[in-house]
């Protein structure tokens, strides 16, 4: 029999060990990563953004559906602070587009459409010889004389990568090909399209003139489309038309093109943002970014409404999981297609503001197998940290600095630190810019574990110290 006076310590200690055993039977609240194991935020986004709105051409009223759309479901996702911050810019729309190959062969059509900025041919569009260029160098060094009044093609050979190395060396015909040729006096510029598939869809995208250079007719061929002109161009050297003091002309590949394309002046565009407020006032900011915009001819569901999901998706993880101690402030850029122009407005009314690093998704959304890091030496350990979360994921440590995405770029080129989460890049030059810029293609796999890496990645810069980030 027990002594009474130890009854109430015995009741005590028992009372102890039951609470004690009810504590370890509750498991603690899930993290961040562990929300986003089984998320569907980022695929909801796409898909409601992708049928909701579809094409959101910057400057249109598409765009301008596309940033009511988002605030709203920002505001209605819990995050703070959202608003539209609108800008101007100068705005380009297509108009009818029509090509094909007359002579000296039968009359073939062409699948083509207009690059961004083109000129027009008028109502009634024109006819003229083809200047064929194997490369944008064969073009470069060709003599004027080879390419006054004429319609120059410039041809090339880009090929899958991972890393979607190509895009810069081949995107020169499309980049500054046109504007090279207006100054040199071609009537028009037809260009392979700088992408990697073989379906007969033309790929757009955005060309620039320079001041005082008069836009000329532009437009990209569909690949399949472009190996036809080859092969007829190639015959058509065979072809003797005359004799000349040198030899034989071969007969002219003619091509009738019809573009008419307007300019709309200055419309407005806008950037939206939303934050997750951090615990700390003091802490700079994380900016996680995407773009809202995207070409017509499609639905922009790869470039760039998965990576809006994305990025959102793990913002609002994290903010889940607990407030997190810097604010986490995510960037739905307007404009990104036709120049970057979201991202320059976001820096002129923020870029004297501190920021701790930039993130941005904007290359599809298939997996992200590598991660590449632009910080400060004091973050060695925080990169470190990163670089274990992720690899769980089949993520691999690169071994060049980030470079940013052209939303961050501004930021990036002033000095904030950077984090690249690579995306596989081996079949997004199939689709870039292409009516086959649709939903379908987005693989909810992929998708999801883009999130997971995104989520852990912007858990432990969330709440990074100032000893390791500004």
């Amino acid at each position: 029999m027990k002594s009474a006076h130890l009854l109430p310590r015995i009741a005590g200690f028992a009372a102890l060990c039951l609470a004690t055993a009810a504590a370890a039977s509750i498991p603690p609240p899930p993290s961040a990563v562990d929300r986003a194991q089984n998320d569907d935020i980022a695929w909801k986004i796409t898909e409601d953004l992708t049928t909701e709105i579809g094409p959101r051409m910057a400057g249109t009223e598409a765009e301008a559906a596309a940033r009511k759309w988002a605030v709203e479901r920002l505001k209605a996702m819990g995050f703070q602070n959202v608003r539209d911050e609108p800008f101007a810019m100068p705005t380009w729309v297509r108009g009818e587009e029509e090509a094909s190959l007359i002579g000296p062969f039968h009359t073939q059509p062409l699948a083509v459409t207009a690059l961004g900025n083109s000129g027009s041919t008028g109502a009634k569009g024109l006819v003229g010889d083809v200047a064929y260029f194997a490369s944008y160098d064969d073009f470069l060094a060709a003599p004027d004389h080879y390419i006054k009044g004429k319609i120059v093609f410039i041809d090339h050979q880009m090929a899958p990568a991972q890393d979607g190395s190509g895009y810069g060396q081949y995107g020169r015909a499309r980049f500054t090909g046109p504007n090279a040729a207006a100054k040199r006096g071609a009537i028009a510029v037809i260009i392979r399209s700088i992408g990697t598939d073989s379906h007969r869809n033309p790929h757009t995208g955005n060309t620039n003139f320079e001041a005082g250079v008069a836009p000329i007719p532009a437009a990209a061929i569909s690949n399949p489309d472009a190996d036809q002109l080859v092969r007829q161009w190639r015959r058509a050297q065979s072809i003797r038309t005359k004799e000349t003091p040198l030899g034989y002309t071969p007969a002219p590949l003619r091509m009738k093109l019809l573009l008419t394309p307007r300019n709309l002046g200055q419309q407005q565009s806008g950037n939206v943002i939303a934050d997750v407020p951090g615990s700390d006032p003091a802490a700079s900011p994380v900016v996680v970014a995407c773009h809202l915009d995207s070409w017509d001819l499609g639905t922009g569901a790869i470039d760039d409404a998965a990576g809006c999901g994305i990025v959102t998706a793990a913002a609002k993880h994290v903010m889940t999981a607990g407030q997190p101690r810097r604010t986490i402030r995510i960037l739905w850029a307007g404009a990104e297609e036709v120049g970057v122009h979201g991202g320059r407005a976001y820096f002129a009314a923020h870029g004297n503001q501190k920021h701790a690093v930039a993130l941005e998704s904007d290359f599809g959304a298939d997996r992200v197998w590598r991660v590449d890091f632009k910080l400060p030496e004091s973050a060695k350990s925080l990169a470190d940290r990163i670089a274990l979360a992720v690899a769980p994921y089949g993520v691999t440590r690169g071994s060049s600095p980030a470079s940013g995405g052209a939303d961050i770029g501004a930021l990036v080129r002033a000095g904030v630190p950077a984090i690249d989460l690579r995306q596989d890049g081996t079949r997004y030059f199939d689709l870039h810019h292409t009516t086959d810029d649709t939903l379908d293609k987005v693989d909810p796999v992929q998708l999801r574990q883009n999130v997971l890496v995104w989520t852990a990645t912007l858990a432990i810069l969330a709440n990074s110290s100032d000893n390791e980030l500004p």
